[in-house]
């Protein structure tokens, strides 16, 4: 589903902005589930923690506005803005993740040092530095997609790169984010050309370092222990889960009703955040989970079907970053919602567009914008190649 815009920029033209609404539009619902949703899952909290019941709510609609700011502006970027500084992008991410890492500069939260201060709000530098990697592997394999495969050398550079942000932001610690970030990485180098052999020899690597960090850190093991058995510690290690599964059973088939949460009222911790799904589960029941993750399916079949696109019409460039913002979404709204329904191990991941976090509700606002405009340049051709017949006729 598109729809045109007419805009004059100039005397000779008029140019027609193309506004996808197959992507948007569910895009704008899972925005509005999770504006209600935080309203509902932080109440209790902000009222006992900072004394102000709507504390998260008007944060939150803060935050929509900024987003919605983010992505208006990466729409009328010309996409090949971001593919020529994507060097830069690069540079400024490992920089970011080092001076997080720093004392005093970076600010820690429950043990983790990911947030930068900045005029009363924080970032999450790992949001971004997703992002950059995407739009820098995506240049990187437009140059070298019919060479990556020959020899090492690319594939070496890529490797070193992978492994430099793993060990950043391994330190942090967000190994969240490095598992959605190294799945992405491989897939979009496997869709890029690298050979079986290369592949291999990354999977080997990959598994080798998730097997030393799950022993490297005591919390790990724990959590790990409390995901094959949360009631054996349901009142410690298996505290979250616990509360988490009991959220889904409370649900049953039409759920409690909005706003009858009982998991919410402290019971459940970071109800707003990253256990924002259970609430959802335990107020809508299993048909509002359905209706959600019905949702996400629309979205993210939208963002392969113009990656397709791209990839039919030799545009490499925009099918590699659309391919890997569908897998970066797709992959943490798969593990979050795996987490919150007992599936996966915790990892401190948000869901997209639902869960309370300026950060990633603006890098994924961000994220559609940059999406809505390769999909108005995909559709170009058909709309200049109507304007010339009509010149000619």
């Amino acid at each position: 589903m598109l729809i045109t815009m007419p805009l004059s920029v100039s005397k000779q033209s008029n140019r027609q902005w193309h506004l996808d609404m197959s992507l948007l539009l569910p895009v704008a619902a899972l925005i509005s589930v999770g504006f209600i949703m935080i309203s509902s899952a932080s109440f209790s909290f902000g009222d006992h923690r900072l004394g102000d019941e709507l504390f998260f709510f008007k944060r939150h609609i803060v935050y929509l506005m900024l987003s919605a700011i983010a992505m208006l502006v990466t729409f009328l970027t010309p996409s090949t803005f971001w593919s020529k500084y994507s060097r830069l992008w690069m540079l400024a991410s490992v920089v970011l993740l080092v001076l997080v890492l720093i004392p005093g500069i970076g600010r820690e939260l429950n043990g983790s040092r990911r947030w930068l201060a900045l005029g009363g709000f924080t970032i999450q530098v790992s949001e971004l530095v997703k992002v950059a990697t995407i739009v820098f592997l995506a240049t990187y394999l437009q140059q070298y997609r019919e060479t990556l495969g020959e020899g090492w050398e690319h594939f070496g550079k890529l490797m070193v790169l992978i492994g430099l942000l793993t060990i950043l932001l391994i330190r942090e610690p967000d190994f969240g984010s490095v598992v959605v970030l190294g799945g992405t990485f491989m897939a979009m180098l496997f869709l890029g050309g690298a050979k079986l052999r290369q592949y291999i020899f990354l999977i080997a690597i990959s598994a080798a370092v998730l097997w030393w960090l799950k022993d490297s850190s005591p919390y790990r093991m724990a959590r790990i222990t409390a995901y094959l058995d949360p009631w054996s510690d349901q009142f410690n290690s298996g505290y979250q889960l616990t509360q988490s599964l009991i959220a889904f059973g409370r649900g049953e088939w039409f759920g409690v009703g909005l706003g009858q949460s009982v998991q919410k009222m402290l019971y459940l911790p970071e109800a707003h955040t990253d256990f924002v799904f259970a609430i959802f589960a335990e107020e809508f029941g299993f048909l509002g989970v359905i209706c959600l993750i019905g949702l996400y399916c629309l979205m993210v079949t939208r963002i392969f079907s113009l990656s397709r696109k791209a990839i039919e019409q030799q545009k490499w460039y925009p099918a590699f970053v659309l391919i890997g913002f569908g897998l970066l979404i797709s992959g943490q709204t798969f593990i979050n919602l795996g987490v919150n329904a007992g599936l996966l191990p915790t990892k401190g991941l948000t869901l997209p567009f639902v869960s309370y976090g300026g950060s990633s509700l603006l890098v994924s606002c961000a994220m559609v914008g940059m999406m809505l405009r390769f999909a108005h340049d995909l559709n170009q051709p058909e709309s200049t190649s109507r304007r010339s017949a009509n010149v000619r006729r």
